[in-house]
């Protein structure tokens, strides 16, 4: 290996990769460090890269990119794993890997490397979506090779090798194992680890606890146009605007938080808390407008489709080709999804209030509990319940 692109954070874990990588393989090590909305600067990564000998540098602001291409397609297919996921983490993956293989290509690097685990799910996202755009690309995974095991041996290595890390610096570390990113942040880890004991309330960082949430609701108007939000209350505002809004005014009313015990694609079981306040709010809204909008068997058919699509993005498949092939049918039902669906929120909840469309297919005149001058004859609903009820009938004269 002469030179490897990290996917690098800058934090414990990819501080010691590259010192790990530069002493193990001898290579030169580029650094790849994405803004996708984390909420916390990126710039520094630059110093500490070039504190550990890193001559390549890449930090990218992909908020944009990842909204609109990644989280936007996503939400067209309303997306939740398990009931409960709305893939924050898993989404995030493949643009990353993307960007990794991009950059390897760019700087003729023999491999790229992440920081995941053994145990998690990630090191199977990278990786896939990875040989899934080249397929000769090699990876380095060093939690699968190194015999580091804990966090106390990642701060004894950097000890012995004088890695500066933020990690050291912290009067109160957070204990958890997190991700964020526009969609949401993840908490992992200490306490969580025993599924019964509830979350402490200093840990959730995006969202006002429900409880203390103002005891007046807010309305929120979004505008979609084929699926999509392009505005809220009358705003146009682009894909990463509208998260970035969302978020807050969610946040602020404790909207977003979930605690899951997932099964990971690795095998085991896993318990971690979400915050995901857009997200929340999109998934709602969106369906919503689907609901005004959309035939009623194209809308069965595609909540049909949407576990295998959601199972895809949590393992790892967003570049392969059934995943394609779904998001080309989903995306053609989209193009009546257009209109206004009007929200309220207040402490912890979305409640959808309202929602027009020039492309509605419902009907006063016809679902009008008054008189609807002819409109549905419902002498007709005789025969229709006769027909279904055959097979029935049928059945029970055997029973």
């Amino acid at each position: 290996m002469n030179k490897v692109v990290l996917a690098y954070s800058g934090g414990l874990d990819t501080s010691i990769i590259v010192k790990w990588l530069q002493d193990t393989y001898k290579c030169e090590v580029v650094t790849f460090t994405a803004d996708i909305g984390q909420g916390e600067e990126v710039e520094p990564a630059r110093a500490k890269a070039k504190a550990s000998g890193v001559k390549e540098i890449y930090i990218e602001d992909l908020r944009e990119e990842f909204a609109s291409d990644f989280v936007f397609p996503m939400f067209r297919a309303n997306a939740i794993y398990e009931g409960e996921y709305l893939l924050g983490t898993a989404i995030a993956r493949p643009l990353i890997a993307k960007r990794l293989v991009e950059i390897a290509n760019e700087v003729g690097a023999d491999a790229i490397s992440h920081g995941a685990t053994g145990k998690g799910n990630d090191q199977v996202r990278f990786e896939l979506n990875a040989y899934a755009l080249d397929s000769d690309i090699k990876v380095i995974s060093p939690w699968r090779e190194w015999n580091l095991s804990s966090r106390e041996s990642l701060m004894n290595y950097a000890k012995q090798h004088g890695i500066e890390v933020d990690y050291q610096k912290q009067s109160k570390k957070s204990p958890y194992s997190m991700d964020a990113n526009l969609l949401h942040i993840s908490y992992e880890g200490d306490i969580l680890e025993d599924p019964w004991i509830e979350p402490e309330d200093d840990m959730w960082r995006w969202t006002t606890a429900p409880e203390n949430a103002p005891d007046k609701a807010e309305y929120l108007e979004l505008t979609y146009k084929r699926g999509d939000i392009i505005a809220i209350n009358g705003k146009a505002m682009t894909p990463a605007q509208v998260m970035e809004t969302l978020n807050q005014r969610a946040g602020a009313h404790g909207i977003g938080r979930d605690d899951i015990v997932e099964n990971r694609f690795v095998g085991m079981k896993s318990r971690g808390c979400y915050e995901t306040p857009a997200g929340t709010i999109m998934l709602k809204a969106h369906r919503a407008m689907e609901s005004l909008t959309m035939d009623r068997e194209a809308m069965h058919l595609k909540d049909e489709l949407m576990p295998k699509y959601a199972k895809l993005i949590y393992n790892g498949f967003w570049f392969a080709p059934e995943r394609e092939m779904l998001q080309a049918a989903i995306d053609q039902t989209q193009q009546v999804v257009n209109g206004v669906v009007r929200l309220k929120l207040y402490k912890g909840n979305v409640i959808v209030v309202g929602r027009q469309s020039n492309n509605s297919l419902f009907s006063e005149k016809i679902a009008t509990f008054e008189d609807d001058e002819g409109a549905y004859n419902q002498k007709d609903a005789t025969g229709f319940i006769k027909l279904n009820a055959l097979r029935l009938r049928l059945k029970s004269l055997k029973q």
